[in-house]
């Protein structure tokens, strides 16, 4: 098992984020969305609350560019599920599960973000919690290589996660021009703490140049009631 303060420490540039697990008493689903930005309309962002989730926002109206990729709902909530993504494959994924697909099916009229050379992943997650039972699915949609002809799709799934143990998903193996992106199984990190200690630790650790927002949730699995906390570099 990885230190996640460690793998945030070590990389000035994953991208943006999702961890999900089980808080480390046993008692809580963790999840944490960070976003970074190496551009200026990337970084003119704050994660605001919206509903039971959230969305992203200009922080200065006037000074944003393209909105396309960068404004959209990271965090919606469906019944016992939570939903957690990069992009406004969220509303994808809460229309169809709606509509009775499957995570996995809701995601195949998605490929990664048109925007070459980097065809940025697009990562996601879905936390369901129903009468104290607790399981999570991530997902990965990316270009081949840097293929853009290929889109290459996977799904992880975790039946009940042990406490303290979590899954960390990010868009790019490093920094780099073009931007790698992400290889592998999603990393397996200590979740340590309570909410407010994790949500330090995780925005303590991030790269202070290229971080943007935090977005972190505990989620009781007995009541299915919730703590959220946001953390905004422009505040």
């Amino acid at each position: 098992m990885l230190s996640l303060k460690q793998e945030l420490e070590n990389n000035s540039y994953p991208g943006r984020g999702i961890v999900i697990g089980r808080s480390a008493d046993g008692k809580y689903a963790v999840t944490a969305y960070f976003i970074m930005g190496r551009s200026s309309n990337s970084r003119n962002r704050v994660f605001v609350t919206e509903g039971e989730g959230i969305r992203t926002e200009a922080y200065d109206p006037s000074k944003l560019e393209d909105p396309s990729l960068i404004i959209y709902a990271p965090v919606r909530v469906l019944g016992k599920h939570t939903i957690v993504t990069n992009g406004d494959q969220t509303d994808t994924i809460y229309d169809g599960m709606a509509a009775g697909k499957t995570f996995e099916q809701s995601l195949r009229v998605r490929e990664f973000e048109p925007d070459g050379p980097n065809y940025t992943p697009r990562i996601s997650g879905v936390m369901h919690i129903e009468n104290g039972r607790y399981d999570f699915a991530m997902s990965i949609l990316k270009s081949n290589d840097g293929d853009p002809e290929c889109c290459n799709r996977y799904t992880f799934s975790y039946d009940n996660p042990k406490a303290g143990e979590g899954r960390f998903l990010h868009t790019y193996m490093h920094d780099g021009n073009p931007l790698p992106s992400f290889s592998g199984e999603p990393k397996k990190v200590e979740i340590a703490g309570d909410m407010d200690s994790f949500g330090d630790m995780v925005w303590n650790s991030l790269n202070p140049d290229n971080k943007v927002s935090l977005f972190v949730r505990f989620i009781d699995i007995a009541s299915g009631k919730y703590q959220t906390k946001i953390y905004n570099k422009n505040a």
